[in-house]
C-alpha cells in the first residue's frame, strides 16, 4: 500500500516508544516500569496471563488509559493529554478491541468512510472509493450496504479492521481481537491480520492465540505482574523459554489445547 508522503516525516526511530511509563489502579501497580520500542514494520505479540497488564499497556499507547509517570512517543510525538492534538496523534494509531465497536444504525460502508470525511476532511467520493478498496482487502466489500447486526462476528471484525486502515494508521493495535468470536470465525480475522504484517503493517497484538503469534509476529513479549518479563523471536520464545513465569504460562496453554 502507497504512503500518503505528506504523513511521513524524516524522524527514523522507533514509531512506538514507551519508557519508563507506570500506571496504578489503587494499590495496584498495573504496567511497571515499562520500556519498549516498536520499530517501523515490525509485528509484536504481547503475550501473558490475565492481569499481567498487556490490554492495559495497549489502551495506554493510545491514551485510552492514562499514565502515572513516564512517556509514550509515537512517531517521535509525545502522547498529548488531550484535545485536537490528541486527536490527530490518535488518528495515526488504528485501534481494533474485542468488541467491534460499530455504529449499529450506519451501513458497513458509513462506518469505514465515517473517520476519513469527519477527522480528515476526506471528499466522501474519495472516502467511499477508499473504503471500498480496504473492505475489498479484508473480504467483505460485498456487504458494504448492510447494517452490522447483519454481519456475522467474524465479518463485522474484518469490517472494524478495515475502519481502522481507513485513518491510514503508523501503527495498528490489537487488544485480544478474536477473544468475542466463534472458533469458526477467528482464523478469517488471524487470517486478514497475517496478510496485515506481510505487508509491513507496524502491529502491536494482545491475543492468547498462540498460532498468530508463531506465524505473524517478529517479536514475541511476555508479560507477567505489570511487567516484561521476556521477549524474543517466536521460535526462541516458545521452544525456549527464559524465565519460570514464562515456562509456567507455556505448560498451561499445552495442557489445556
Amino acid at each position: 500500500m502507497k504512503r500518503d508522503h505528506a504523513t511521513q516525516s524524516s524522524y527514523n526511530g522507533p514509531i512506538v516508544e514507551l519508557t519508563k511509563v507506570n500506571k496504578h489502579y489503587g494499590a495496584l501497580h498495573v504496567l511497571n516500569d515499562i520500556n519498549l520500542q516498536v520499530p517501523k514494520g515490525e509485528v509484536v505479540v504481547i503475550l501473558g496471563p490475565s492481569g499481567s497488564g498487556k490490554s492495559t499497556l495497549c489502551r495506554a499507547i493510545n491514551r485510552l488509559e492514562t499514565i502515572d509517570d513516564g512517556s509514550i512517543k509515537i512517531d517521535g510525538k509525545t502522547l498529548p493529554e488531550e484535545g485536537k492534538a490528541l486527536a490527530t496523534l490518535r488518528a495515526d494509531v488504528g485501534m481494533v478491541f474485542q468488541s467491534f465497536n460499530l455504529f449499529a444504525h450506519k451501513t458497513i460502508l458509513e462506518n469505514v468512510t465515517l473517520g476519513p470525511i469527519k477527522v480528515k476532511g476526506m471528499k466522501k467520493s474519495e472516502a467511499d472509493k477508499l473504503a471500498m478498496q480496504l473492505l475489498e482487502r479484508v473480504g467483505v466489500a460485498n456487504q458494504a450496504g448492510k447494517l452490522p447486526a447483519q454481519l456475522s462476528g467474524g465479518q463485522q471484525q474484518r469490517v472494524a479492521i478495515a475502519r481502522a486502515l481507513a485513518m491510514k494508521p503508523k501503527v495498528m493495535l490489537f487488544d485480544e481481537p478474536t477473544s468475542a468470536l466463534d472458533p469458526e470465525m477467528i482464523n478469517e480475522v488471524l487470517d486478514t491480520m497475517v496478510g496485515l504484517a506481510k505487508e509491513g503493517m507496524t502491529m502491536l497484538v494482545v491475543t492468547h492465540e498462540m498460532g498468530f503469534a508463531r506465524k505473524a509476529a517478529d517479536r514475541v513479549i511476555f508479560m507477567a505482574d505489570g511487567k516484561i518479563v521476556e521477549q524474543a523471536p517466536p521460535n526462541e520464545f516458545f521452544t525456549n523459554p527464559q524465565t519460570d513465569r514464562a515456562k509456567d504460562f507455556l505448560g498451561k496453554l499445552i495442557t489445556n489445547h
